[in-house]
């Protein structure tokens, strides 16, 4: 069907005409967020498998960041599951009978306190292009997933089942149609899922499966219990028989077990059994009796990793999984261990693959990403590109650019820049790790940027000097002895008081104004203390596991009222068991508001991990509760504005997926708001009333903590499995927010522009060429930043500055008041930034495309000239492009002639100031001002800039004399070339006597053109640092560049340019008048003249 103009335009609006609506980013994908890593200390891998037709092609499935392939045996990975609704990943399993088939199981497999929840199995029949969510949605975590080596219509799926509560969905299940339907085949009871299975390598009716009874709250974790067990199958699950501790295994409750059948004799069995007293067990009679090998070097943390896989070529070669891997040539007896820290290799390893042909092929996953061996383990090789770091909180600097910095899971607590001013932006070099341990908040001192305070597990806090290293513990003790429950993720805050007053949070708030030195409590206890619930030091089972990550009844969360300060120092606190408090005097005084926050809609006892303190109302706040702990994954954000008197919930579940993690206020625009979830970042236009998925260029990744950068205007992302993410400049939102969205109605629209700044940037740090094998970041666009919005229509003039004008006098509706006649709801063609025009790639209609180019002029506000005229190519929706703060330049010499539509090369850097852009787009323009400075980390020189242009202005006007002359003689040489053409047909004596002068002539504009540049054609390289071109642009280099006054090689550059420039003008007229004339005569009087004026 034909597209008409008009009815693109109502592609393009709005869903309903209320500012409470919902934004299409179909077209937004302009304003991506850019992640810039870091990489280089991963995050947790948790699944691998191999195409076994084709070795190159891995899949590795993450705890939290999504499944990732390689093609290329590991050089370099993508993304292949961002747009799946679960980026927790147990299983990935690639189907042996069809290796296009690939089987996706979500929901970690390892049942820590920060595991992140799946929702059920996807399958992808063309190797991970496209995917298709096939069920179980409510097993919430699945730790294995077997194809059926012949029949691609038979998997099984081996469901731990929710790690929270009891719940049904547990065990094995089975599908013979391709996963449309499922049959659970093995069930013990709701607290007793799935911890590994196995397949009989030659016999696929044969499966053995361990079963493992586990119960999490968020301050203990049980391991162990009687549904424990290993179970055998010989019909494919029809019928299953239990291994007891009559067969051999261990008498009691049983915990978790690890197995592994070896290939080369699928009689023989291993099994990592968690016990009263752990064991490697061994069968030799295919899992039908067992023996003890030994209960010496078999892990230590069952709960976290119990695995063990064979050579599938060696029976006796096992490789055990756990805190490192070890390896045994005898059968288990012995054990050495080959991942460590000797080798630096990552600890606490969850994920093997042995490639069943040439078993010295090993790949690892463990806490910090993932590692490949070619010789069974002695040596290993990091895959320093899957940027998966799990980050807590993000947090930032004053600094130009400014930096980042954040704690991770299990990686430590790191700094790193917000934009790479180097060649090759941002890679893991100029990352740096600041404080060890599993990773928490981390502050930049105000006013030092030197100086980060991190913490780590349990309230271990420093204070770090990032040059020297030198760190500090500065955790709190109480003065009484009384014991501090510090929460995991415990609290830090910075006061806005001074420098160097801090807060942080066991359960009660300490203070700090000596930088950490000295601390007061200034609260009484304010979680529930309830005794009952603070188990963490005997926490584990079977296994003790007692290292704080169960710590209960601790604080979450202070934040200190923006609004206020000094005695009367607001602040927020909130708690892991439902508690919420306001102190208005700086912890003289405490309001509970925990009873108003559940009058709300909060149950009792739900976690509070986040607070968010408004900029604009002292009064104002949100909080954010989760209670997916318990059951319930429902998003909850309330929202008070009479300093928690009453609340009001702001999030409706039927639109914002995923537990809530974090929320932000814009400081500037109070309607915009972002939201953090475990699927995402949801952004709200209207202060809550409604929310937009960012998922069109954003994963749907557990979204920690954000920050808004007050000077840049960034959106600053800390995800829990994709490392550090940057909205770049948040102004186009901002102005939605600020005038309603309404004001995509104009069919065109510029945004206001950042200040951009003349960085200067330096060559590579570390490796120079890096192949593939290296992360980079993504940077931030260089030159000042521009943002703009087309439509149909803007070509025909939908905005216009009159209009323009009066809209902005009168409110975000105005537009519509002043001209534009909205449209009849009932038509269903209504005004919104609702991008629903078809997507112009695949659109074969040219008229869903915009035609011709945005014109970008620069005005320079001091003197009112027109500095710069450019043009780029629009899309529709949103759009982004630069200026490079160059004004117009010229063209230098060439052999090849400028396009006739080509712009204006750009040419001198501008001088810092304001200036003004005008966008047109057809008969529509828009305006915005720019703001540029010159590197705020040079040092201004006096009047250096003038004494630049000074020079730069006779560089300038040297280029267009000698551009003039080399056009005028590659014109000549086009004429006499022209002239040899028609010779063809001419009579013998002019064709000789001419043709043999136009050779001659042609000969002496090759040798003139040689004065300036190589020869034409020339084979080879010749770098001739004695030619114009090379003088011309040897001062070009020396003149532009910007660090202050040019130096004396700069004048000595551009005179000698100068000079060689006169005698090149002087040579080229000479030739044009004296041996080029002539020919002309003779052409003139053989009756062939052609030429035009020269």
């Amino acid at each position: 069907m034909r597209l008409t103009k008009f009815t693109l335009l109502a592609l393009f609006t709005i869903l309903c005409t209320c500012v409470s609506a919902q934004v299409d980013l179909k077209h937004w994908d302009a304003l991506a967020p850019r992640n810039i890593g870091p990489s280089g200390m991963s995050g947790r891998v948790t699944a691998i498998d191999v195409n076994p037709t084709d070795k190159d092609h891995i899949y590795v499935g993450t705890a939290s960041g999504g499944v990732w392939m390689s093609k290329n045996k590991g050089i370099s990975f993508e993304p292949i599951f961002d747009k799946q609704q679960y980026l927790g990943i147990g299983a990935v399993a690639v189907s042996d009978a069809n290796p296009s088939i690939v089987w996706v199981g979500t929901g970690e497999g390892n049942p820590r306190n920060s595991a992140n929840y799946g929702g059920g199995i996807y399958k992808s029949l063309d190797g991970g292009k496209t995917w298709r969510h096939m069920g179980l949605e409510a097993t919430r975590h699945i730790h294995r997933v077997i194809p059926h080596p012949t029949n691609p219509k038979v998997c099984y799926v081996g469901a731990m089942g929710n790690m929270w509560f009891p719940n049904q969905e547990r065990g094995v299940y089975k599908t013979t149609d391709g996963g449309e339907t499922w049959k659970k085949i093995l069930y013990v009871n709701d607290g007793t899922g799935i911890a590994e299975m196995v397949m009989d390598p030659s016999n696929p009716e044969k499966l053995i499966a361990a079963t493992w009874t586990f119960d999490r709250d968020p301050d203990y974790f049980n391991s162990g219990g009687s549904g424990s067990g290993i179970w055998i199958t010989h019909d494919g699950g029809d019928s299953w028989e239990r291994r007891t501790a009559k067969d051999g295994l261990p008498k009691g409750n049983l915990g978790r077990i690890g197995l592994a059948i070896a290939a080369s004799k699928p009689n023989i069995v291993y099994a990592l059994v968690e016990a009263k007293k752990n064991g490697l067990y061994k069968s030799t009679d295919g899992g039908a009796s067992w023996k003890l090998v030994q209960d010496k070097e078999i892990g230590n943390r069952p709960f976290y990793y119990a695995e063990i896989y064979v050579d599938p070529k060696n029976e006796n070669r096992l490789y055990n999984v756990y805190t490192y891997v070890a390896k045994s040539e005898d059968g288990g007896r012995t054990f050495r261990e080959i991942a460590d820290y000797g080798n630096s290799v990552h600890p606490d390893h969850h994920a093997f693959w042995i490639d069943p042909e040439d078993p010295e092929y090993l790949i690892d996953g463990n806490d910090g990403g993932l590692n490949i061996s070619h010789d069974a383990g002695e040596t290993w090789r990091f895959a320093a590109n899957l940027p998966l770091a799990q980050l807590y909180h993000i947090n930032y600097d004053m600094s130009f650019p400014y930096n980042v910095g954040g704690g991770m899971q299990d990686n430590g607590s790191w700094v790193g820049p917000s934009q790479g001013l180097k060649s090759g932006g941002i890679t893991e070099s100029d990352w740096q790790e600041v404080y060890f341990g599993d990773g928490f908040d981390l502050i930049f001192k105000p006013g030092d940027a030197n100086t980060v305070y991190a913490a780590s597990q349990g309230g271990s806090f420093g204070r770090v000097n990032r040059t020297t290293g030198k760190t500090k513990s500065i955790k709190p003790l109480h003065p009484d002895g009384t014991f501090l429950r510090f929460n995991w993720n415990a609290p830090i805050a910075q006061g806005p008081q001074d420098d160097c007053t801090l807060y942080v949070g066991s359960q009660f708030v300490h203070k700090s104004t000596d930088c950490g030195d000295h601390w007061e409590i200034i609260s009484p206890d304010l979680t529930t203390n309830d005794t009952t619930k603070q188990r963490s030091m005997i926490s584990g089972g079977l296994t003790i596991d007692a290292t704080q990550a169960e710590n209960f009844t601790t604080l979450l969360a202070i934040v200190p009222n923006h609004k206020s300060g000094g005695s009367q120092q607001g602040l927020w606190v909130s708690s892991d068991d439902g508690k919420l408090h306001f102190s208005p005097d700086d912890g003289e005084s405490w309001n509970d508001l925990t009873g108003n926050l559940q009058a709300a809609g909060m149950k009792a006892g739900s976690w509070i991990p986040y607070v968010e303190a408004s900029t604009h109302n002292e009064a104002e706040a949100w909080v954010v509760v989760n209670d997916f702990r318990r059951g319930d994954t429902r998003p909850m954000v309330f929202h008070t504005d009479n300093f928690g008197k009453t609340f009001t919930k702001v999030v409706n579940e039927n639109k914002v997926k995923g537990h809530a993690l974090s929320i932000v206020q814009d400081p500037v625009e109070p309607k915009l708001l972002f939201l953090g979830t475990d699927q995402g970042l949801f952004i709200s236009f209207d202060k809550g009333s409604s929310w937009t998925h960012y998922n069109k260029t954003y994963p749907g990744v557990s979204t920690r903590d954000m920050k808004i950068h007050p000077r840049e205007h960034d959106l600053i992302i800390g995800t829990f499995g994709r490392a550090v993410w940057i909205l770049d400049d948040i102004r186009p939102l901002r102005a939605i927010a600020s005038k309603g969205t309404a004001m995509l109605r104009d069919s065109f629209a510029l945004f206001p522009a950042p200040d951009a700044y003349q960085w200067s940037t330096r060559s590579y740090q570390g490796t120079r060429f890096y192949a593939q094998g290296q992360f980079q970041g993504q940077d931030r666009r260089r030159g000042a930043m521009l943002t703009y919005w087309v439509l149909p229509g803007a070509e025909k003039g939908g905005k216009g500055e009159k209009e323009k004008g009066e809209k902005e006098k009168g409110g975000a509706d105005a537009g519509a008041k002043k001209g534009k006649k909205a449209m009849d709801p009932a038509a269903k063609m209504l005004y919104y930034g609702d991008v629903k025009v078809q997507d112009p790639a695949t659109d074969p209609n040219p008229e869903s495309k915009p035609k011709g180019k945005v014109k970008i002029q620069v005005v320079d506000v001091q003197s009112g000239d027109t500095i710069r005229t450019y043009r780029t190519t629009p899309r529709w929706g949103m759009n982004r492009t630069s200026w490079n703060m160059r004004r117009d330049g010229m063209s230098f010499p060439s052999r090849r002639a400028p396009r006739p539509d080509a712009d204006t090369p750009s040419g001198a850097s501008v001088a810092p100031g304001v200036y003004e852009v005008i966008m047109t787009y057809g008969n529509t323009t828009d305006k915005t001002m720019v703001t540029v400075h010159a590197d705020p980390r040079e040092k201004a020189i006096p009047n250096a800039l003038d004494a630049q242009e000074a020079l730069r202005a006779q560089l300038d006007t040297t280029t267009a004399h000698l551009t003039t002359a080399w056009n005028d003689l590659q014109q000549a040489g086009k004429a006499v070339k022209r002239i040899q053409g028609l010779l063809k047909d001419a009579p013998k004596m002019v064709k000789d006597s001419l043709g043999k002068d136009a050779k001659g002539i042609l000969k002496s504009i090759a040798e003139i053109e040689e004065i300036f540049v190589e020869k034409e054609g020339l084979k080879g390289i010749q770098r001739n640092p004695t030619n114009l071109r090379a003088k011309m642009f040897s001062a070009s280099r020396y003149i532009g560049q910007v660090e202050g006054k040019p130096t004396q090689m700069a004048e000595v550059a551009l005179e000698q340019y100068q000079a060689g420039a006169k005698d090149f003008i002087a040579k080229i007229e000479s030739f044009l008048s004296g041996d080029f004339a002539a020919f002309r005569k003779e052409v003139d009087a053989a009756d062939l003249s052609l030429f035009g004026k020269l």
